[in-house]
């Protein structure tokens, strides 16, 4: 088992709001560390290190960068490198990435950061959406429901990221093998995603399975399945029933509990082989202020519940 012992984490705030069509995402990150989370982390005896909000601005753009079902591309993909890098960087020095989204598409670059630096990564999904769609299956263009797809190692290759815009980076690029992926909490999920995860063998917990077994069989059985790996959390706010999460933008009837969501984070952190993890999809704007306030809150409280707060 891997056991990682951090004393510093690094806050690498990521506001990327081009992955989806809201405005609005692009402050999550800040109204989470408004709402005092450097405070709440370090009273759990972490040393933060909180640097800037990244720069994803690209202010020299063709329009033929820009495929109608890759929407956005050429910015996502500049963000994304930007931040791979800096995951990466943050990795070597031997800190704990934490990447505060922003919409879901900036796991493209947190994951290639991880795997250039940990290739043996477990990544656990939390998620209402598969995210496992490439611009040729979308429904949408938008690329927050893409990094999985893109990143993911098929049978019959690897995206050819050379016919998409912003994305050379990525032609010679780490791959995500169906074995490291296990989703916690899909309940909306597109027929193309459907058939993949089924024909890529991929671990998929769906709301009816924590029905049916309860988030503690799941989350045991979620935890097995990667165990040996070092792990990383990518949480959507959107996977927690909209009653809880109503500022985020895919809402989908039927999520996580209030206390799902947070065992979910609380037996990942007692496993020991958390070693990074990102939050994604606060989006205020969608929302009124009370709606806004208790999505923040509850981001906020999902984190440190995954970062080691415990009830006793």
């Amino acid at each position: 088992m891997y056991i990682y012992i951090y004393i510093y984490i690094s806050f690498l705030r990521a506001p990327q709001t081009y992955g989806q069509p809201f405005v609005g995402t692009d402050s999550g990150p800040r109204l989470l560390r408004e709402g005092g989370l450097a405070t709440m982390l370090t009273q759990l005896g972490w040393r933060v290190e909180d640097i800037a909000d990244l720069d994803f601005s690209l202010h020299e753009m063709q329009e033929s960068a820009n495929p109608a079902n890759a929407r956005n591309c050429a910015l996502v993909g500049h963000a994304s490198n930007i931040l791979a890098d800096v995951v990466e960087t943050k990795i070597k020095e031997g800190l704990f990435p934490l990447i505060l989204g922003g919409d879901h598409s900036v796991a493209i670059g947190s994951l290639t950061g991880i795997l250039r630096a940990r290739p043996n990564t477990g990544i656990i999904w939390v998620d209402a959406h598969a995210d496992l769609n490439i611009p040729e299956t979308s429904g949408s263009g938008n690329m927050h429901g893409m990094p999985l797809g893109l990143l993911m190692d098929h049978p019959d290759g690897a995206y050819d990221f050379s016919k998409l815009p912003g994305f050379d980076f990525l032609v010679d690029g780490p791959r995500i093998s169906p074995e490291q992926l296990v989703y916690v909490g899909l309940r909306d999920v597109d027929p193309t995603e459907r058939l993949w995860i089924k024909d890529l063998g991929i671990k998929a917990f769906t709301m009816t399975d924590v029905d049916n077994y309860g988030i503690g069989q799941v989350m045991s059985k979620a935890l097995d399945h990667l165990k040996g790996r070092p792990l990383h959390l990518s949480y959507d706010i959107d996977s927690v029933d909209p009653a809880d999460a109503p500022a985020t933008g895919t809402r989908v009837r039927g999520g996580l509990t209030y206390r799902e969501a947070h065992f979910v984070g609380e037996i990942i952190a007692r496993s020991g082989s958390l070693a990074s993890a990102d939050i994604v999809e606060v989006n205020p704007s969608l929302s009124d202020d009370d709606g806004a306030n208790e999505t923040v809150e509850l981001g906020l409280q999902l984190i440190t519940s995954f970062m080691g707060k415990s009830i006793i």
